[in-house]
């Protein structure tokens, strides 16, 4: 097996005056190294759209996790779906991607444009192969996967884009193509690079869009570890045990807390040094111990990257922010969010002191629910995540 992994990220903008996106993904792994990516586009905007294409995202992605053949899943799609007595059209359009093993991509789609495949900077033509299943005309294609391979699904909202204002006929799927391609090499993440896509195609709808507009990018790269230590162990006598275990992990440490640097100076035999460079943020300053890649506060900083990771979640609009920020809550995220495909979270449940004062609200239920939540955010960011307490 390979040491490849998919970053997946994903962005919708609502059709002008509409509550609910007439697009739907749904992404679903199907044992360790295998996933599952729908994109469907219902008939139409609204409600009725959001339903058709929540219903066939699910039934697809279920259905295909299962083992159950494409030819299946359609023919349940037909059956399910109400039809639309203006159109006569049973059910959304969609795209399906399934990533097998890291190693091989399997592109199902079915009148959404096409996937584009941007590899080495350049827009890849992929053979498709053609199938007509109960009177659908769909094509499915079989790729191998590579490193830097950067694939883009979207709904027909994304060529759709200018039409009548900024193009005669749209934004087409090369002019797509051609505009991604240099953002695939400046080592952006999925989410950010679809946000952009997206900003761009609200761009030209003069932020009034006709469609629902949805891109998912799908990035392949090389798996990265990342280490986190958040508080001293409840037990002192666990100090060098909690060091040697976190120092043993392979890739970049990160020190969150003033208690807790005391403790790793001490074991590395390092002095804290306070950073000389001062940004101005509501974040305490970082600081520098040799051997480590970043030092930083403890509960105020991770409270931040929360507040960052939440909002990368839904419209990633704080990536101004933290994308460019030197204070420690930037640093982590663009570390943590950014670099880290496999997170080690090392947790001390010692209870600080300073924390006690009824004038902080601070405790040490929050410190634990911080790390709980920002845990259960990194996991949806697609992140593997390994929490010991100590």
């Amino acid at each position: 097996m390979n040491d490849l992994c998919a970053d997946i990220g994903y962005r919708s903008i609502n059709h002008e005056g509409e509550l609910l996106c007439g697009d739907h993904i749904d992404v679903v792994n199907s044992g360790e190294n295998s996933t599952i990516i729908v994109l469907a586009d219902g008939l139409g905007s609204g409600v009725k759209a959001s339903i058709l294409s929540t219903l066939t995202s699910k039934i697809i992605s279920t259905m295909m996790a299962e083992g159950l053949t494409l030819e299946d899943c359609v023919k349940t799609i037909a059956e399910t779906l109400p039809i639309c007595s203006t159109r006569g059209v049973a059910y959304s359009t969609f795209t399906i991607i399934h990533l097998v093993n890291n190693e091989e991509a399997e592109i199902i789609q079915y009148d959404n444009p096409h996937v584009i495949l941007i590899r080495n900077g350049k827009n890849y033509d992929y053979s498709k192969q053609e199938m007509n299943i109960e009177g659908k005309r769909i094509f499915r294609t079989n790729i191998r996967l590579m490193e830097g391979d950067v694939f883009l699904a979207m709904s027909d909202g994304c060529p759709h884009a200018g039409i009548g204002r900024m193009y005669n006929f749209g934004w087409k799927r090369e002019e797509i193509a051609s505009f991604m391609e240099p953002l695939t090499l400046a080592g952006y993440t999925a989410k950010t690079l679809s946000t952009i896509l997206i900003d761009e195609v609200n761009k030209l709808y003069a932020q009034k869009p006709g469609d629902d507009a949805t891109a998912c990018v799908i990035k392949i790269r090389k798996r990265e570890p990342m280490n986190l230590l958040f508080g001293p162990p409840a037990n002192k006598g666990d100090n060098d045990r909690m060091m040697s275990l976190f120092f043993s992990k392979e890739g970049k440490h990160i020190v969150c807390g003033g208690t807790t640097s005391g403790i790793v100076s001490r074991y590395l035999g390092k002095p804290i040094k306070a950073s000389l460079s001062f940004e101005k943020s509501d974040v305490p300053p970082i600081a520098e111990i040799e051997g480590v890649d970043l030092v930083t506060e403890g509960v105020i900083t991770i409270n931040k990257v929360l507040e960052y990771a939440k909002n990368y979640l839904d419209d990633n609009e704080s990536y101004q922010q933290w994308s460019f920020k030197r204070d420690g809550a930037s640093l982590i995220c663009r570390l943590l969010f950014e670099e880290a495909t496999d997170i080690n979270f090392f947790v001390g449940r010692a209870i600080n002191p300073a924390h006690q004062n009824p004038e902080l609200p601070i405790n040490f239920n929050i410190k634990m629910n911080l790390v709980k939540e920002l845990s259960a955010c990194l996991e949806k960011m697609g992140k593997r995540i390994k929490v010991s307490y100590f």
